[in-house]
Parts: structure tokens; sequence; C-alpha cells
């Protein structure tokens, strides 16, 4: 029983944490037990017995797990009759219903990226699903939805998105006992990575360039030892040797810089006067 409705079951598979009525229904077609007195216990199979006069009894079991549910009829024909016993027992397989689906992760999302979505589904496996993506969130009558079958409570899907805008994610699921239908919005955006990288690159290569006309501008001239510049400390001096030859002299004054020696002292070619 679920709110107003109350579910029959032919099999032995109830929910967990949902009140359960379960009936002993008495098969005598020669009327023998008409006037008969019935007493009734009831052994859930988790440590908890009801004992009590009517045929049906109200419980729920807290756990999901197999029990055996055993019934104990005792029904005293006469004041003075013996009392007549029997034991019924049935198998009872408790699983947990469907009752949420959460999405573990962000509701928005790039485009043209594939995309791992990850659900977490309540209830006990196994778990068939029926999913669907609907772009903008347009109801499709036609299309189908794809059906896997979960034997854990996690489900995983990897989708790529080809649009932007809000799309819909419709999900159907059910176990043995239970089915539930929810839709997920998720935001699908533009791809931004692209248009950064090209900043990126292009910030790249004009850091490149500016580095590359610093070290021009700022590297040291080499100047060649061979060579001397002109100076205004620069004195030259003309000798008149004894063969009629004069010598150049091509000498630097140090008394600027208080050196002892001349840094140059070289004599120039001859040349005949």
């Amino acid at each position: 029983m679920e709110g107003n409705a109350t579910y029959v079951r032919d099999t032995g598979e109830l929910a967990s944490d949902v009140p359960t009525e379960t009936m002993f229904e008495l098969f005598d077609p020669q009327k023998n037990f008409s006037t008969a007195k019935f007493t009734y216990t009831w052994d859930l199979g988790n440590g908890e017995v009801i004992q009590g006069t009517e045929p049906v009894v109200r419980y729920h079991y807290s756990e999901s797990g197999n029990y055996t549910l055993r019934l104990k009829v005792g029904a005293k024909v006469t004041k003075y009759a013996p009392l007549i016993t029997d034991v019924y027992s049935t198998d009872v397989q408790v699983l947990d219903a469907i009752k949420h689906i959460k999405l573990n992760g962000p509701s928005d999302y790039e485009v043209s990226q594939n995309t791992s979505l990850a659900f977490h589904v309540d209830g006990s496996p196994p778990i068939w699903v029926c999913w669907r993506f609907l772009p903008n969130c347009v109801p499709d009558m036609i299309g189908g939805c794809t059906l896997i079958v979960l034997y854990e409570n996690t489900l995983r899907l990897n989708h790529t998105f080809t649009s932007t805008g809000v799309h819909c994610l419709d999900i159907s699921v059910r176990n043995d006992i239970s089915k539930l239908q929810t839709s997920f919005s998720l935001y699908v955006r533009r791809n931004n990575n692209p248009h950064m990288l090209f900043i990126l690159s292009c910030a790249a290569i004009l850091l490149a360039t500016f580095s590359f006309i610093m070290v021009i501008a700022c590297h040291p001239r080499l100047y060649n030892r061979s060579q001397v510049a002109t100076s205004s400390n620069a004195i030259f001096l003309k000798n008149q040797d004894y063969e009629g030859q004069s010598t150049i002299l091509f000498n630097f004054s140090n008394v600027g810089r208080g050196e002892k020696e001349p840094l140059l002292l070289q004599y120039g070619n001859q040349y005949l006067s």
C-alpha cells in the first residue's frame, strides 16, 4: 500500500519501508470450519512476531533482504474439541524502491565536447534505465530511448552536445517493485577555449618579438682591440734620421687618465722626404 493505492503482488517481492498487508484465505469447500475460531501467529522472519484473531496482518520491512514469512494457524471447531494447528511459510524478497535520481556534477556544459554525466539511482538492482536527450527541451513523440541495465546504483552517460541552449534529459527507471520517471534541464554554453588559445598564442608571439628587440637594442658593442679611435689627446711627431728619412710617431697622451705609460706607442710607415 502506498498512499491511497494498493498494489497486489502475486510474487514474493516486497518493497522496504512500504506498508504491506498480508492475508490468509481459508479454502473450505465442505464448510468444516465454518463455526471454528481461529488464531494467527505471524513470524515476519526479521525477529518480529505478530499475534491476532484476524486473518490479515499489516507490517513493513525496514531493510531490504531475503526473509521467510511463517504463519501458524490454530482452529478450534468446538469448545471442547482439541486445537487444530498448521504452519504455512513463504520466502519473501524485500527490495528497495526507486525514489530518487540525483545528478552528481554540474548542470552546465560546453558544446562540441565529450561530456560525462553521472547519476545516483537509489533502489535495489537490477535496474532498467531508458534515457534520451531532447535539444531545446522539445518533446519528441516519435523517437525512442536508449535502454540499459544497471547492476549497481550509478548511471554513467557519455554525450556530446551539438548545439547551445537548454537541453532536457529524460530518464525512466524501474526495478522489480517500483518505477520512476524524471527529467533534468542542462545548460550548454559555447566553448571559449579556442578563443583563449588564440589570445595566448598572440601574446606569446608579441612577448617573444619584444624580447628579441630588447636584446638587440641593449646588447653591448664589441670593439676590436687592434683599432683605436681618434682622440684629442693624440700627438703626431715627425723625426728626421741621419739618412734623410723621416719617421712619424703616433703617441697618445695619458695625462687625463693618470697612467704612467702610454696606451699605444707605434712607429708608422716610413716615407721618403
